[in-house]
């Protein structure tokens, strides 16, 4: 890890890890806010962006929902009626509020460029469009499909990201940079995986059904890999950067080309590692 978190740091991220709903991300909450506060003093030009965005919220919830509706207005759908939509999610499923602060925790452990816990909430795209993918998906689950795909085309519009709103995913996912990444219908992504920018996970074709791939635990994808079709990568994998993999990826196997073939092992968890090197 290349942060070296104090004591409290590590208490709050064990205790999200432990926790299910919103019991673990208190601590973790008063922790961001406190970071907000700070900032605050050092950079009062923005004293109140981080009112508005944090500090103004007693709880991660209610800031969730404010920081995602302020990413998803539309001329046709007022901020407060997004906001709602999303507390309504936020209430229905709380795993969709652990997941987001497991994925606060992966950006702070995993990315060098981001020094605390707090800056992935206000400032990285990747997380945002996370974020709003999982009210998407809730959307998809309870049959609002039309709300869905508004959801999916304002975070493609407004973030650069297009996840379609039927595609799962897990918790602890870092979607880094973010930029161009696209994922389609079918496809799933399990915890603990890291995507870089320009990644595609998408279909063979015009056929319908099952046609998207499955990432595993683990998983390192690199930036500009594309994978493509019902294909498995397994746990532990890693895929080099630019390779086209168009058949199933072995767990713990590092893949890179076009097409892409083995061309070494994983240990461990590449998407914690985030080493985009071969060897």
């Amino acid at each position: 890890m290349h942060n070296t978190p104090d004591q409290s740091y590590l208490d709050a991220i064990e205790e999200v890890r432990r926790a299910s709903g919103a019991e673990g991300t208190r601590a973790f909450w008063a922790l961001m806010r406190e970071e907000a506060a700070v900032k605050c003093l050092e950079e009062p030009i923005l004293g109140s962006y981080f009112h508005a965005t944090v500090l103004n919220h007693k709880s991660f919830d209610a800031a969730l929902s404010f920081r995602l509706a302020s990413k998803l207005e539309n001329p046709m759908l007022p901020t407060m009626l997004i906001r709602d939509v999303i507390s309504e999610a936020l209430e229905d499923d709380p795993e969709i509020l652990r997941a987001a602060a497991l994925d606060v925790i992966a950006s702070f452990t995993r990315d060098p460029a981001c020094l605390d816990l707090s800056t992935p909430f206000l400032f990285f795209k990747g997380f945002h469009a996370l974020q709003a993918h999982r009210i998407a998906h809730w959307l998809w689950s309870h049959k609002r499909r039309s709300l869905a795909q508004l959801f999916q085309n304002q975070i493609s519009a407004s973030l650069g990201v297009d996840i379609h709103p039927a595609a799962r995913v897990g918790s602890g996912l870092m979607l880094d940079h973010a930029t161009g990444i696209v994922v389609g219908e079918t496809a799933v992504i399990e915890d603990d995986v890291s995507i870089l920018h320009s990644v595609t996970l998408g279909g063979t074709g015009k056929q319908g059904g099952d046609r998207h791939p499955k990432i595993r635990r683990g998983v390192l994808l690199a930036a500009g890999c594309k994978v493509i079709g019902n294909i498995e990568v397994g746990a532990g994998a890693k895929v080099g950067a630019g390779s086209v993999v168009l058949e199933d990826v072995p767990p713990g196997a590092t893949v890179a080309g076009v097409p892409a073939k083995i061309v070494g092992r994983s240990d461990g968890l590449p998407a914690h590692e985030m080493d985009q090197r071969l060897n």
